[in-house]
């Protein structure tokens, strides 16, 4: 059993973990919360994925307890990729033999196998953090992968009016806070600038923002901007993902899922470090001030790790210019 991460991205940064455990001979079950469970779809490693029925925060003591009973004597090992008391819990109610994970939280007679948890200034990229789980080395190389069946991608680009390679994706959301945010006005003069359609992802929190893009472009260029924002399913925006001519984002979640299927990307990091968690695809270029030799004056504050500006300017991101993202699509 894999206890997976919370979050879209991490959900994805673990798929060389699982393709290690498979290769082996494991067979997978992958326990995740109902919004990280599309990801699993997507890995084709994956025998079972069970959606927990838990909330953010809170132990959730009785339920975790409850489900734990109903997974006892199923498996032999488990693997709990996040660091948090409340992820251990599960396998050791479950009587799960091997528990494996990272050392943190108080957690260490929950976990049989337990990897010390390095420190922040050395802690290795995400995607190596998680498939050092498999005991395993050399796993510094590792990238993800995620797949879908194309009659499934041509199905959900059929409901959502798409076609192949016909438009662009925009993710301009992060979930961590505005100090990750390309501003909406600069999402809205690339679109006014695009030969093609834009989608615009994101989840319902993201609607308004993405409101905020499509409306001006709209009002210009009509149907210009399609705001499928919490409208449509996440399985849904894979697949327009996989199917787009090129995406722009942020360092997030969905980032992450367009570098796995491999699609061309733009991905523009502010407060946070491409060095830590990049998009590990060919096709990805990384806009990032800090590393541009010729940005004056040079950005000591980046990166900081804030989720809103210490300084109030968010100059590491309203300094991307919509002419330089163009000029890398």
């Amino acid at each position: 059993m894999i206890i997976a991460p919370q979050w879209i991205g991490d959900a994805v940064m673990t798929e060389p973990l699982l393709r290690r455990l498979s290769a082996r001979g494991e067979r997978l079950t992958v326990g995740a919360l109902p919004w990280v469970a599309p990801v699993y779809r997507a890995m084709p490693q994956v025998a079972e994925v069970i959606e927990f029925p838990f909330a953010h925060g809170g132990l959730q003591f009785k339920a975790r307890r409850s489900l734990a009973k109903q997974l006892e004597d199923r498996f032999d090992i488990a693997y709990v990729c996040p660091n948090s008391l409340k992820s251990a819990l599960l396998p050791f109610l479950a009587s799960i033999p091997k528990r494996v994970g990272y050392l943190g939280e108080a957690r260490v007679g929950l976990l049989t196998h337990r990897l010390k948890n390095p420190p922040k200034e050395r802690r290795p990229p995400m995607v190596a953090f998680y498939s050092a789980l498999s005991g395993e080395a050399d796993v510094a190389a590792d990238r993800p992968q995620l797949q879908l069946d194309p009659a499934e991608v041509d199905r959900a680009l059929a409901t959502m009016g798409l076609r192949r390679r016909g438009y662009y994706v925009f993710a301009p959301g992060a979930e961590y806070g505005p100090a990750k945010r390309w501003p909406a006005a600069h999402f809205a003069e690339l679109a006014r600038r695009l030969d093609l359609p834009v989608v615009l992802l994101g989840s319902s929190k993201e609607f308004e923002l993405c409101h905020e893009i499509a409306a001006p472009v709209n009002a210009e260029q009509a149907g210009k901007c399609l705001n499928f924002a919490g409208k449509t399913s996440l399985a849904h925006a894979f697949s327009a993902i996989t199917a787009t001519k090129s995406i722009v984002s942020n360092d997030s979640g969905l980032m992450h899922v367009a570098a796995a299927f491999g699609v061309p990307q733009i991905a523009l990091f502010g407060s946070s470090s491409p060095l830590h968690t990049p998009p590990l695809n060919d096709q990805a270029t990384v806009l990032w001030l800090k590393n541009n030799a010729s940005y004056q004056p040079p950005l000591d504050c980046a990166p900081c790790f804030a989720r809103v500006c210490p300084l109030g300017h968010t100059r590491c991101l309203v300094d991307i210019s919509a002419a330089d993202v163009l000029q890398n699509i």
